[in-house]
C-alpha cells in the first residue's frame, strides 16, 4: 500500500526522479521517458495554476487516446486541478452538455477541435498552437499537494433521466485502486502494460495511473491494431506486453486465438461486460475478470478465471479488491443468504463522492452505510443483481432495471428513448438489446409513429448522431401501432415483436441480392447481426455492425472466397453491393493464373 501523503502525481514525479530515462509511454516508434512526462506536465501545471487552477477546479481534456493525453492529465493533476475526459468523436452536442454541465475553469484540445466546440467561460489551451507559451514555463514540479478529499477527475456516463451524468472521484479513491491493482499483480518498472481504453472510458484510469505510478512503460496500439483480435495479438507479442486490459467483448475474442507458449503476457485483466467464456488451458497467461461501476472508481472486484473445461456456468466476477466491501442485499437493506439474488451495494474506499451537481440523485444512489460504524461511510446502489457462491465468490446475474452494455459501456434506454421522442415524427419510442452475447449485442428502437409520418432509419440515425455517440445509436427500428403493456401500464418488454422485414424501417426500398456473390454475403451479414434478411444497399455500420464484428466478417469472406480485405475496406465498401464489387474485382486479378472452374467455384 502506497503512503497516504503522496498520491498519483506526487507518485508520478518519484518515479521521474528515480528513473528519468526510462520509457514511460510510447506509441509506435514515438517514445516519452519518465522525464519529459515530467517536464512536459509541470510546464502544463504551471500554466494552469496562472490560468486560476487550484484545488477541485475542473480542467476539460478533449483529445484523443494518445501520450499527449496523459501528459495533460497529470499536469492537471499536478495543478491540483480535476481533469474532465472528453472523447472529440463524440457530438458536439453531447460535448456542450457535459462542458456547460461541469463548467470547467480551462479546456485544453486540439486547434481544430476547439474551434468546433461551443464557447463558454472556460479559457481555451489549444494544445498543438501553444506550444511556445507552455515553454516559456517552469519545468520544476508545482508545490500543490494533492489530498485523500480532492477531486481527482470527473467523468460522465449515460442517465436514466435523458442527459448524461458526471461522476466525481477523489484522489483517496484513485490511490486505493493504483496501490491495490500493483500489489495484486506484482507491478514493477520491468513491466509493458497496455493503454488500450479511449479517454471517456474510465478503464483508461485503472491503465494509465497504476502503471505510471509504479515504473512501468505504457504502450499504445494503434487503431487498426486495436479493433483486431489478431492484429492484437501479434502486437501484445510482438511490444512484449506483460499486462493489458482489454473489454469483454474484445477479451473473449483474443482468448479463442493461439498463441505461442512463451509470451512475456503475465495478466490479461477484462471486464465492462459479462464473461461468457472460461479460458483455455492452454494460454500462457492468467486471465483476471474484473467488475466495477464509474462510481465505484472502475473496480470493486476481481478475481482469476480458472479454465473450466466441463462448466456450463458463467465466471464469477472474483472477490471484493483491497478496502472495498461489498454486500448483497434485499429490498429492505437486509444480506440475502449465500446463493441467493439481491442488489449489488458496493461501499468502501472506492465509493465516489457523488454525482457533479445532481444532489439529489447522489442521495438516493450512494446511500448511508449500515453496516459501518462510521457515520460517513456510505454504500452505491449498483442496480446489478448478484449472488455470493459458496466460496465466498461472486456471480453476476444482470440488472434490477433496464440499463444495457454494450462494447463495455454503460447505456441508459431512457437517454436514447428521450432524445428520440424530441423526433417531429415519433410519438412514443422503447429502446432494448438484442443478441444472446457481449459481442453480438445490438440496440432496437421500437417506435409509435404520428400520423403519416414515416421517416426513414437513415433519418433517425443522423437525428440521433447530433447528440448521441455511435454505441448509443441504434441498429434496427421497428414501427408499431402501439407499445404493448402489462397490467400496471407499463412497457412489456417481452411481448416486442422480433424485428422483421415488415415491421423494421429501413434506408431505402429494399434491394434483394441480384448474383450469388451478393447472396452469399447477405447471408453472412444475417447470422453476423441477427437480421431476418438484409438490402444489398443496406449499410454494414448502420444495421449495427462495428470493428469487431466487421474483423469477423473480413474472416469469413477470406474463408468463402480466398481473398484477403482490409478492414478499412469495409468503411469503404458498406453495402454488399459494393462489397460484392470488391471482393469481384480482386477475384478477378487472379484470372490469369487461375481456371475457368475455379473463377465460377468462387462466384457461386
Amino acid at each position: 500500500m502506497y503512503s497516504q501523503d503522496k498520491y498519483v502525481p506526487q507518485l508520478a514525479a518519484a518515479r521521474a526522479a528515480e528513473t528519468p530515462d526510462a520509457p514511460a509511454l510510447a506509441a509506435g516508434a514515438e517514445v516519452m521517458t519518465y522525464a519529459e512526462l515530467d517536464r512536459r506536465s509541470n510546464q502544463l501545471a504551471h500554466y494552469l495554476i496562472s490560468l486560476g487552477v487550484e484545488t477541485e477546479t475542473i480542467v476539460g481534456l478533449c483529445l484523443e487516446r494518445s501520450p499527449e493525453a496523459v501528459v495533460c492529465a497529470l499536469g492537471i493533476l499536478k495543478a491540483g486541478g480535476a481533469y474532465l475526459p472528453l472523447d472529440p468523436a463524440y457530438p458536439l452536442e453531447r460535448l456542450a452538455f457535459m462542458l456547460n454541465d461541469a463548467r470547467p475553469r480551462v479546456l485544453i484540445a486540439r486547434q481544430q477541435v476547439a474551434a468546433q466546440l461551443p464557447a463558454g467561460a472556460w479559457q481555451v489551451i489549444a494544445i498543438d498552437s501553444d506550444a511556445q507559451q507552455l515553454d516559456r514555463h517552469s519545468s520544476d514540479s508545482p508545490a500543490t499537494i494533492a489530498k485523500a478529499e480532492q477531486l481527482a477527475y470527473v467523468i460522465y456516463t449515460s442517465g436514466s433521466t435523458g442527459e448524461p451524468k458526471g461522476v466525481e472521484i477523489t484522489h483517496g479513491s484513485l490511490l486505493n485502486l493504483v496501490s491495490w491493482h500493483n500489489a495484486a499483480f506484482g507491478v514493477t518498472p520491468a513491466d509493458r502494460a497496455s493503454l488500450f481504453a479511449g479517454v471517456g472510458f474510465d478503464a483508461s484510469v485503472w491503465e494509465t495511473w497504476a502503471h505510471l505510478t509504479a515504473g512501468a512503460s505504457l504502450h499504445l496500439p494503434d487503431e487498426a491494431t486495436r479493433v483486431s483480435p489478431e492484429l492484437l495479438r501479434d502486437w501484445l507479442v510482438a511490444e512484449k506486453i506483460t499486462i493489458s486490459f482489454l473489454p469483454t467483448v474484445l477479451a473473449e475474442r483474443v482468448m479463442t486465438l493461439a498463441w505461442p507458449s512463451h509470451t512475456p503476457l503475465r495478466f490479461l485483466l477484462t471486464g465492462a461486460d459479462t464473461l461468457h467464456r472460461f479460458p483455455s488451458i492452454n494460454l500462457p497467461f492468467k486471465l483476471i475478470n474484473n467488475y466495477g461501476p464509474t462510481e465505484c472508481t472502475v473496480v470493486a472486484t476481481s478475481g482469476i478465471v480458472q479454465p473450466e473445461v466441463n462448466g456450463d456456468k458463467f465466471p464469477t466476477i472474483g472477490r471484493p479488491i483491497a478496502n472495498a466491501r461489498v454486500y448483497i442485499l434485499d429490498e429492505n437493506l437486509q444480506q440475502v443468504p449465500v446463493g441467493t439474488v439481491g442488489e449489488l451495494h458496493v461501499g468502501g474506499a472506492g465509493v465516489a463522492r457523488g454525482y457533479l451537481n445532481r444532489p439529489e440523485l447522489t442521495s438516493e444512489k450512494f446511500i448511508q452505510d449500515p453496516f459501518s460504524n462510521d457515520r460517513d461511510a456510505r454504500l452505491y446502489k449498483t442496480g446489478d443483481l448478484a449472488r455470493c457462491l459458496e466460496n465466498g465468490e461472486l456471480a453476476y446475474v444482470g440488472r434490477s432495471d433496464d440499463q444495457i452494455k454494450i462494447l463495455g459501456y454503460r447505456i441508459e434506454p431512457n437517454e436514447i428513448v428521450a432524445t428520440l421522442n424530441r423526433h417531429p415524427a415519433i410519438q412514443k419510442s422503447v429502446v432494448v438489446a438484442s443478441g444472446k452475447g457481449c459481442g453480438d449485442k445490438h440496440l432496437v428502437a421500437y417506435l409509435v409513429l404520428r400520423e403519416e409520418a414515416q421517416p426513414s432509419a437513415a433519418d433517425l440515425r443522423s437525428f440521433l448522431s447530433r447528440e448521441l455517440p455511435e454505441y448509443m445509436t441504434p441498429a434496427v427500428f421497428v414501427q408499431l401501432a402501439s407499445l404493448p403493456l402489462t397490467q400496471n401500464g407499463k412497457v412489456d418488454r417481452a411481448a416486442l415483436p422480433t424485428p422483421d422485414a415488415e415491421n423494421t424501417l429501413r434506408d431505402e426500398v429494399f434491394t434483394a441480392p441480384r448474383t450469388p456473390l451478393e447472396a452469399r454475403l447477405a447471408l453472412m451479414l444475417c447470422a453476423l447481426l441477427s437480421l431476418d434478411q438484409v438490402s444489398v444497399l443496406d449499410n454494414f455500420f448502420m444495421l449495427g455492425g462495428h470493428s469487431l464484428l466487421g474483423t469477423q466478417l473480413i474472416g469469413q469472406v477470406r474463408s468463402a472466397f480466398g481473398v484477403d480485405l482490409a478492414l478499412l475496406t469495409l468503411f469503404d465498401a458498406p453495402t454488399i453491393a459494393d462489397l460484392a464489387a470488391e471482393i469481384e474485382q480482386l477475384i478477378l486479378a487472379r484470372v490469369a493464373v487461375m481456371s475457368e472452374d475455379e473463377v465460377q467455384r468462387l462466384l457461386a
